[in-house]
């Protein structure tokens, strides 16, 4: 299992390290998830998790099965490239709210949080989590704690017209000089590793087509920040909640420090 004194050297660091970032109040957070990854014993089946269910269906009524399905491709002598069969099936169940706000997932592999806007604030978010990580604990009693994830998906809408992304948000695609600069979409991906405290991000971003906000053209911009740390530890251990609040001092630091002044102008 892992180290406990560790992990809160860890967590003390990244706490030192962040800025008290102010709280918005209106955020661009679409959606948020906690996501913590199990290994289970083995008796413990899909009729296991779908218990679940009993413990949450006041709050999260809607139910459907978690379905995981994976393609390959396969080559053969003589035959060349083909498609492989599917391999996969149901690994667990998915539970909403009926206002569809909130998401509980209940798998073979991990449980899931999800709380899609209207966004309140960390403590309300973590605590909900928690509360309902205990209840997954006593139902599939998972042997150990493998991996721990925090993501946040913000849309951050862009008035037009503007001249240069970097007005806004500083992390973004370059164009080369002497190139069109009139970019229609992108894709980027970034993966950054934050040794420190044995933790990685993923940043994707993207753009939406162009909408309009109360009169107002704008662009949607999708700023997505995942970011985890790979463990080994015991799933009653507090130390969870700690770690996640690390991540999140992380998430907090890639966030802040891509925005511009006039971004975040926006969200007040």
């Amino acid at each position: 299992m892992g180290n406990d004194k560790e992990n809160s050297v860890l967590s003390n660091i990244s706490k030192n390290m962040t800025e008290n970032y102010i709280t918005f109040p209106n955020p661009p957070i679409t959606e948020a998830l906690i996501d913590i990854r199990v290994d289970l014993p083995k008796e413990i089946t899909l009729d296991n998790l779908i218990v679940f269910y009993d413990e949450v269906k006041e709050r999260f009524p809607l139910k459907e099965e978690k379905v995981h399905w994976k393609t390959g491709f396969k080559v053969s002598p003589g035959l060349g490239p083909r498609i492989s069969e599917h391999v996969g099936g149901i690994t667990g169940y998915v539970f909403r709210s009926s206002d569809k706000t909130k998401v509980v997932q209940s798998r073979l592999d991990g449980f899931t949080f999800n709380k899609l806007k209207p966004y309140e604030d960390w403590p309300t978010f973590r605590d909900e989590a928690k509360e309902l990580w205990i209840k997954f604990l006593k139902i599939a009693k998972p042997k150990n704690t493998t991996r721990l994830a925090l993501r946040y998906i913000n849309q951050i809408d862009i008035p037009l017209p503007f001249k240069e992304f970097n007005e806004y948000i500083l992390t973004i695609p370059e164009i080369a000089p002497g190139l069109p600069n009139a970019l229609s979409e992108f894709l980027m991906k970034l993966v950054i590793a934050n040794d420190e405290i044995k933790s990685k991000a993923i940043i994707l971003e993207t753009m939406k087509n162009v909408e309009i906000r109360n009169g107002q053209k704008v662009l949607p911009l999708i700023f997505d920040i995942d970011v985890f740390r790979l463990i080994s530890l015991d799933p009653n251990s507090e130390e969870i909640w700690n770690i996640m609040g690390t991540l999140r001092n992380f998430k907090n630091d890639i966030f802040f420090k891509s925005l511009t002044d006039k971004a975040k102008e926006l969200f007040k």
